[in-house]
């Protein structure tokens, strides 16, 4: 093996490497986009309206929106939500799901995705709908 093949091979690989990360960078800027309009469009005001619902149905939640999510949370117990968030450590980044229910002293989180493998603007209010339906039982048991 010759020092010249090697340096050849390096600086390809360095080249492949840059371009991977620019096109990275692309995905992940294209994603952002996307879940700004869908926390906003869709994600927001489906957990508003649910909110509003489960009160009417005698259940204390509000709706708290930091940074670049959207959470559900209890107004009883300060550890129990379950929320909506753009994952970026994957690529592409999808809309990723977090439940936290406190029960004494344990604490069970579940994590995951809303659509594993769907792109950001392929979601809709149903696939929030039917996130919240599965995890809203774990929130209201007592």
């Amino acid at each position: 093996m010759e020092t010249s093949d090697i340096r050849r091979r390096l600086r390809m690989a360095l080249e492949d490497a840059r371009k991977a990360s620019a096109e990275r960078r692309a995905r992940s800027e294209a994603a952002q986009v996307a879940y700004h309009a869908f926390l906003r469009d869709i994600a927001t005001p489906v957990f508003r309206m649910f909110g509003n619902v489960l009160k009417a149905e005698g259940h204390s939640f509000t709706i708290h929106t930091p940074a670049d999510s959207v959470r559900l949370g209890s107004d009883r117990h300060d550890e129990d939500f379950i929320e909506l968030w753009l994952d970026t450590s994957v690529d592409p980044p999808e809309v990723a799901t977090r439940s936290n229910i406190q029960r004494g002293r344990d604490r069970v989180s579940r994590e995951g995705m809303l659509r594993p493998g769907t792109s950001i603007v392929a979601l809709t209010d149903e696939d929030v709908l039917a996130f919240l339906l599965g995890e809203v039982g774990r929130l209201v048991e007592r």
